[in-house]
């Protein structure tokens, strides 16, 4: 089964832990990364699994490549009844209102559309000491048997 890798970044952060994530997803097939910013909705398919991975910015925003994603998918209101999704976000809990907000607005847009979360929603800590690619591993490693 494809797999669709879709990243929202400001700093390049959740870019680096979506592509330390491939290796992983290619046990279960093909693999493609998208940066949110360029991403069309269309690649969202039914038929295959999505990993979105987004840090949070501002007071809680999305970062703006992904709000901008959010925004044309509210806007077109697809169907997403059958397209199942994973989440890891991004924060630091020194923002304890709006930590991880990110990766909480991407599975409320997906939900809301009809679409299906996958495992936990992974919440890294960007202030914390373990390292955002090392964790997006170990998660993605737990996600895998879930597809």
């Amino acid at each position: 089964m494809p797999v669709h890798i879709f990243y929202g970044s400001s700093t390049g952060t959740a870019e680096g832990a979506a592509n330390s994530m491939v290796e992983v997803f290619e046990k279960q097939g093909d693999v493609e990364v998208h940066d949110m910013m360029d991403a069309e909705i269309d690649a969202l398919v039914p038929g295959d699994f999505h990993v979105f991975v987004c840090a949070t910015y501002g007071e809680g925003e999305l970062p703006a490549g992904a709000e901008y994603f959010f925004q044309t998918l509210d806007d077109e209101a697809p169907d997403l009844t059958g397209l199942r999704f994973a989440v890891f976000g991004l924060g630091d809990k020194i923002y304890e209102e709006t930590y991880n907000q990110g990766g909480k607005l991407i599975s409320k847009h997906l939900e809301d559309l009809g679409a299906e979360r996958i495992g936990e929603r992974a919440e890294h800590d960007n202030s914390g000491d373990e390292d955002p690619d090392e964790t997006a591993v170990e998660w993605a490693q737990g996600i895998l048997p879930l597809i």
